[in-house]
């Protein structure tokens, strides 16, 4: 079992940057596949990244990619999202979720965990 709780979001201006937190409760996080999603209001919630086990390899929704850096830290049992450049259609409800797999998953209905969200909002 793993609990999930984000942080870091809030309003930010265009062009801007954010960081957003994930600490993960449970002896087992780091033998999940994590990964960040987000639901705008109105949308269906969408994959953004996401990193396997050992941090190595990851993968990104190509609209974010090159603006957005996912990343985690095992010791501490947390994961981290950078987003740069950020754009009013970045706008949305962040999720982390975590998922017993050991390859990378962008499909939210394999992901087991979920945090409770934390709102991301940029102003044009």
């Amino acid at each position: 079992q793993v609990q999930l709780v984000e942080s870091g979001g809030g309003l930010v201006q265009a062009g801007g940057s954010l960081s957003l937190s994930c600490a993960a409760s449970g002896p087992t996080f780091s033998i999940y596949t994590t990964g960040w999603f987000r639901q705008a209001p109105g949308k269906e919630r969408e994959f953004v990244a996401c990193i396997s086990p050992s941090g190595g390899d990851t993968d990104y929704a190509d609209s974010v990619k090159g603006r957005f850096t996912i990343s985690r830290d095992n010791a501490k049992n947390a994961m981290y999202l950078q987003m740069n450049s950020l754009k009013p259609e970045d706008t949305a409800v962040y999720y982390c979720a975590a998922a017993p797999h050991t390859i990378l998953v962008f499909l939210s209905s394999l992901y087991d965990f979920w945090g409770q969200g934390t709102q991301v909002t940029v102003s044009s």
